[in-house]
This record gives C-alpha cells, structure tokens and sequence, in this order.
C-alpha cells in the first residue's frame, strides 16, 4: 500500500525508495542512503533504481520546480527533479558532484541511459531546477542562488500521454550519503 503525505501545502506525495531518514516540514529533508542510484544500462553495463524519489503521479503535461541545496561530497552525489513512468522512461536534472566539482546534471532514459554535465564553476548556496513537460517533449532548465530557473539546460523527448510520478530525487551511488533540503518544491499544469 502506498503511503500518501502531505508536503509542501499539498497532499498526495509519495515515496519510491524512501530514505531511512527524512522529515517534511516546510520543506522537505533526508539524509540520502549510500549504495542509492539511478541508471540503465549504457557504458557501465548495470542497471539501478534505488534514488530516492519523492513526487506525486501528474496525467500529462505540467511544470515542476524545485530549489534545493545539498553537502555534495563525494563521488555521484546527487539531487534534483524527476520525472519517471517506469523504470525504464525516466528524466532526472540537478546537481551531481563529479571528479572534483559540483556539476549541472541530466540523465534521459528510455531504455537507456544518457548523461550530459555541464560544470557549475563555483558552489551556489541554492539551485533551482524546473522540468516544463509539454507533449512529447520536457525542457529542463535551471537557475542559481535563488534566481529564477530561466537558463535552458536540455530539451528531451519524453513519452506523451503517460502518467509520471513528478517530484525530487537524490542518490549517493559510492559514497557514504549526505545530507539534502529541498526548500520549494511545486507542480503546476
């Protein structure tokens, strides 16, 4: 059965792999579980779907935003949005830390995985990050230290006319975990 609860002035969210810690309160918390990923197939040759994702299931065409911020650490530390049908059809944005340095992150699956990094430069205090799903197509964009997510980061297919579970995720796929704050999160559409 699932749990549904209510967050950020809205009821109807859920977990898919929830952490073993979190708290909703204005926002929303969690401790990201260490050993927790998103992925399919492509380059490595495996396949996770153990993130943590919080959302809550939309029809159709919508727009999600979240502003977060994160102790990125370690290796694939990562937190944004996303946006799944199942399994195999799938989008998440955010930050992910990679070799070094906290980078602007997009994985699209649809039976595989794809990956594209944009280095952020310098840490932000926040970041926002929208998913705007029209039709057959999601544009995700974001923005930093609470400036609006105006900056186009990747336009993607997405399947039309499928249910999606749309919220936050996070995944700390070698490290030990960390801690994430998603201060705002919202579904309009």
């Amino acid at each position: 059965m699932i749990r549904m609860i209510t967050a950020f002035g809205a009821s109807g969210w859920q977990w898919v792999n929830p952490p073993r810690e979190w708290v909703a309160d204005d926002g929303l918390s969690l401790f990201c579980d260490p050993a927790t990923d998103m992925w399919r197939v492509t380059h490595y040759g495996y396949t996770y779907d153990s993130a943590h994702l919080f959302g809550r299931v939309c029809p159709g065409d919508l727009r999600l935003s979240t502003t977060f911020s994160g102790e990125f650490a370690e290796q694939y530390d990562q937190a944004g949005v996303v946006l799944r049908i199942d399994e195999r059809s799938w989008i998440k944005a955010g930050v992910e830390y990679v070799d070094g340095g906290l980078h602007l992150s997009t994985v699209v699956t649809r039976d595989f995985s794809d990956w594209s990094v944009l280095p952020l430069g310098r840490m932000a205090e926040r970041v926002t990050f929208d998913l705007e799903r029209t039709g057959d197509a999601v544009t995700v964009r974001y923005g930093l230290d609470g400036g609006p997510a105006e900056t186009m980061l990747r336009l993607a297919y997405f399947p039309p006319g499928q249910p999606a579970l749309a919220g936050v995720m996070a995944a700390a796929p070698v490290g030990k975990g960390f801690s994430v704050r998603f201060r705002e999160l919202s579904i309009s559409g």
